[in-house]
């Protein structure tokens, strides 16, 4: 199975509310789009990426990929690092501010910094993943402008995950004090994505969340909001290209990014 020019198996993991970290032997993925910010970086040699089927490769040592934006990314030649980053928050508004079109080459100074930071991927761990995230990718972050009525709605979702129903558009709009179209357009434009898929990719997140902790498929899909463990990893192939186990291989590490206004 692959994640974005992932190979399984035994991938190591980071997870912060804001962001799920993957690294380890690459391979190639096929044309594909996530709910999410995604960020690919080899830790050594290079990699290729295109953003459609039949494109000139575009070679190079890591890139930065829109949400919704399409691409395909082959990194069988070396290991890499795989982020997948909500948009909305600290991290994701200061990785987005690096992207001036739907996929962005990362440029070989960031690259030759990034890998000197995080060193051998053998034996690289979240001990040295974290603080690279940290001084690296927040060193020029700027809050997320969010509108209060969407800060509200952002709570409110987070707190109605694990009700197996989906989220009530016209319900969350009257707790906010506006009209379900109103508020549509509003997280669309505060948060970069529309309600459904962002709904979706925070799910994602919980049940890794909750695997990590190690609780079964089962547990974790229902802690999410998700039907069954079926549900749960049919979602997982469709947004990530792997199954919920495949991505928490092993124990991750949790830490808070705090949403600031």
């Amino acid at each position: 199975m692959l994640i974005g020019g992932l190979k399984r198996p035994n991938p190591a993991a980071l997870l912060w509310p804001a962001a799920l970290v993957v690294w380890g032997p690459g391979s190639a993925s096929s044309l594909h789009r996530h709910h999410c910010l995604q960020l690919v970086l080899a830790l050594r040699a290079t990699l290729r990426v295109r953003e459609r089927a039949r494109q000139t490769w575009k070679i190079c040592g890591g890139v930065l990929i829109r949400p919704d934006a399409s691409h395909e990314v082959d990194a069988r030649n070396t290991d890499v690092l795989i982020a997948f980053v909500d948009p909305e928050s600290e991290l994701g508004t200061a990785l987005l501010d690096r992207i001036a079109g739907e996929v962005a080459i990362l440029s070989p100074r960031d690259v030759a910094e990034w890998r000197s930071v995080l060193g051998n991927p053998a034996t690289l761990d979240s001990a040295r993943v974290e603080p690279w995230l940290k001084t690296e990718l927040l060193r020029d972050a700027r809050p997320p402008r969010l509108d209060p009525r969407v800060k509200r709605t952002l709570r409110m979702i987070r707190d109605q995950l694990a009700e197996p129903d989906d989220i009530s558009l016209a319900r969350l709009a009257r707790s906010v004090g506006l009209s379900p179209s109103r508020l549509m357009h509003l997280f669309t434009t505060s948060v970069g994505v529309p309600l459904r898929p962002y709904v979706l990719w925070l799910r994602i997140q919980r049940a890794a969340g909750e695997l990590a902790t190690g609780r079964s498929a089962t547990e974790a899909a229902h802690a999410a909001g998700f039907a069954d463990a079926a549900h749960l990893t049919r979602t997982f192939r469709r947004m990530l290209g792997a199954t919920p186990r495949d991505i928490v291989k092993r124990q991750p590490a949790t830490r808070d990014l705090q949403l600031t206004s």
